[in-house]
């Protein structure tokens, strides 16, 4: 019997290569971030220019800039933190809570633009689609994502998801406030909330995903 059984398992065995273990969380981060942001700028620009006068003001304009900087931060922050989160025991609560609220307070600064504008506001630049731009633009950085994290093992998906959507979906928001015209009420409601609804609905979709499964 165990002579069979050692032939069986040196059958099974024959011809296995060692798996490759997928790259870290980090670097995965690093890797979408760096091909999101290409393909962000890439399509926006093929879609039309960014606004003329826009390089100038974040060199001239404190304030914009820093709004600017904050969003990049923001971002690149819950991209680390959404992809820790499916690797089971890499992320914390915290570094979660941190990434949500440097986004908060990124988009608080539009809500006080609309009494007092970082920059001068104007119709120059305007898109005449960038709230569907904003959509269409947020979706293949966030499959990407999606499909990244098949390689880790995510042990809650809706909640990995939710970020994923959310660091994807911001990215065209802020390069809508470089590409298209900067108007407070306009942003909030032509970039920012595109991008919350794809958060929502990726969100919603994943849920009802796992609901099937069950």
């Amino acid at each position: 019997m165990s002579a069979d059984t050692d032939k069986l398992i040196e059958s099974l065995s024959t011809g296995l290569q060692p798996a490759r273990p997928p790259l870290s969380a980090d670097i995965s981060a690093l890797l979408w971030l760096t091909a999101s942001v290409a393909f962000v700028i890439g399509i926006t620009a093929w879609f039309g220019p960014i606004r003329a006068n826009a390089l100038g003001q974040l060199a001239g304009e404190p304030r914009f800039l820093m709004e600017t900087a904050l969003g990049v931060v923001a971002i690149a922050f819950t991209s680390v933190m959404a992809f820790r989160t499916a690797v089971p025991g890499a992320s914390s609560r915290r570094g979660v809570l941190i990434g949500l609220g440097l986004v908060l307070l990124w988009l608080v600064n539009y809500v006080l633009d609309l009494a007092h504008p970082a920059l001068e506001p104007s119709m120059l630049g305007k898109r005449d689609h960038c709230f569907v731009e904003t959509l269409l633009f947020a979706l293949p950085p966030a499959t990407l994502a999606l499909l990244l994290s098949r390689r880790f093992y995510p042990l809650r998906p809706v909640y990995s998801t939710a970020l994923f959507c959310l660091a994807a979906a911001m990215l065209p928001a802020l390069y809508m406030q470089i590409a298209c015209m900067y108007v407070p009420a306009h942003i909030l409601q032509m970039h920012i909330l595109p991008a919350l609804l794809v958060t929502l609905a990726g969100t919603l979709c994943a849920w009802g995903w796992v609901s099937l499964r069950r």
